[in-house]
């Protein structure tokens, strides 16, 4: 069994020319930016540019997103004066160490090169975000930047759908052709796969909301929300429907946000007794679910069962037996599933731990909320992330999308840890949730 690739695609290629130079440019721009913007070349050249576009020398592959990961790491680190290390952080960083370990001792010699390419995806982009994306001004430019990139590739997807052509492919580093399932197009845009492709679209959907209720840029919010709504559907996928579902359910809950932990409860409570009186497992629910036609849905139930019967055979340090448990199961499309078989039960708890501290986090800045307006600012991460939770369980999180989650994460520790005023703000900042809902996002003063 090869070891899984980070950062690769099913079509890679040397860089392209025009990519190369959008690198460069790229590059530029975040040496001789203020740090207000900063975060707008980092996602602009992240999710346009195909995973696949690598430099190559000496043998060695650098992919355009390690490099800009780089780049920007070279930049931000003299913004470190405002960063200030969460919970979540913590968590992040277990679930990776001990990810990385699992798989050196997993595959020994041969792992410590790719390791180095997961901790570079990962640490690196993690922190590269978490110190660029620092109060409410910052979480206002990642929405917009979000949005307008939401329009670009919805575009290209809409033409993908159409043509049977997907327009990144010119560039190098992703398919030509979309997958055709059942007669139908599975657009991926400039995405490995049209399953990342509907979960960026989905979990942007909530912060396009949270864009129009902070009154900043309306038409940017509506524009973006249209675009994502036509990704999610041309991905023509369950999981992206099912996600972007997920995220107008969370919204709609708001009235019901004081009553949260007892829906809960009753909710794990119903799930027991599913388990108890179904014939199969509860998890083979998501066998019945099929909103296209053409989901393979009883493939995503199955991979979780047989997880759980191969505990033995994963929990310590993963495993490189995946295929031996059926057909298909070496396609862990799954974010848990996944998480376990490459780093043992240590790896998924800390990874279960970043979502359980994130939401958490929330809660008690949703708690802390002086008023009304302030309260939607935690809500509506919370469904971003409930949306990337819901996607977990139909993706593994394999290309650029998770630059999105990154996003997101820094997004949820600046709005809730407390932090000292930084050397950049004009104004002092005190708990985050507070100050970013005491002036709309647009009057920000830098």
């Amino acid at each position: 069994m090869q070891l899984p690739k980070f950062g690769g695609g099913p079509a890679e290629s040397v860089v392209h020319p025009l990519v190369l130079a959008a690198f460069v440019i790229a590059a530029v721009l975040i040496f001789v930016l203020p740090r207000k913007y900063l975060v707008m070349p980092v996602l602009g050249l992240t999710f346009l540019a195909p995973m696949g576009q690598q430099f190559y020398f000496a043998g060695i592959h650098l992919f355009i997103l390690r490099m800009l990961i780089l780049v920007g790491l070279a930049r931000a680190i003299e913004f470190r004066n405002g960063f200030r290390w969460s919970k979540v952080d913590s968590a992040f960083c277990s679930y990776v160490a001990i990810q990385s370990l699992a798989m050196i001792l997993l595959y020994q010699g041969a792992a410590v090169v790719n390791q180095v390419g997961f901790l570079w995806d990962f640490l690196g982009g993690y922190f590269l975000l978490r110190l660029l994306i620092q109060d409410r001004y910052d979480i206002s430019k990642v929405i917009e930047c979000l949005a307008v990139l939401a329009v670009l590739i919805g575009i290209g997807m809409v033409i993908e759908e159409f043509t049977r052509v997907n327009v990144f492919a010119l560039l190098g580093g992703v398919l030509a052709m979309p997958e055709i399932r059942d007669g139908k197009v599975r657009s991926q845009g400039v995405f490995q796969h049209a399953l990342t492709a509907g979960a960026f679209a989905a979990s942007s959907l909530p912060l396009f909301f949270l864009l129009w209720k902070s009154r900043a840029n309306r038409v940017l919010a509506v524009t973006g929300a249209v675009a994502v709504t036509i990704m999610v559907f041309a991905t023509q996928t369950s999981t992206s429907l099912l996600s972007y579902m997920a995220g107008i359910l969370a919204v709609l809950c708001w009235p019901l946000r004081e009553r949260m932990r007892r829906i809960r409860i009753w909710m794990a409570l119903a799930l027991v007794a599913l388990h108890l009186v179904m014939k199969a497992p509860v998890w083979f629910l998501i066998a019945r679910v099929d909103l296209t036609g053409s989901s393979s849905s009883y493939h995503r139930a199955e991979l979780i069962d047989q997880f759980v019967n191969h505990f033995s055979s994963w929990w310590l340090i993963g495993t490189k037996d995946v295929a031996t448990w059926g057909w298909d199961m070496w396609d862990a499309q799954n974010m848990f599933v996944s998480v376990g078989e490459m780093g043992g039960l240590a790896a998924l708890i800390f990874f279960v731990l970043v979502l359980s501290r994130s939401f958490s986090q929330l809660g008690y800045a949703r708690q802390a909320a002086r008023d009304t307006a302030e309260e939607w600012v935690p809500w509506l991460l919370g469904s971003a992330l409930f949306v990337h939770v819901v996607a977990f369980f139909g993706v593994n999180y394999f290309d650029q999308v998770r630059m999105a989650w990154f996003a997101l994460l820094a997004m949820i520790s600046a709005c809730t840890v407390t932090a000292s005023p930084a050397k950049t703000m004009v104004e002092p900042r005190k708990v985050s949730v507070r100050y970013l809902a005491e002036r709309p996002f647009h009057s920000a003063v830098r």
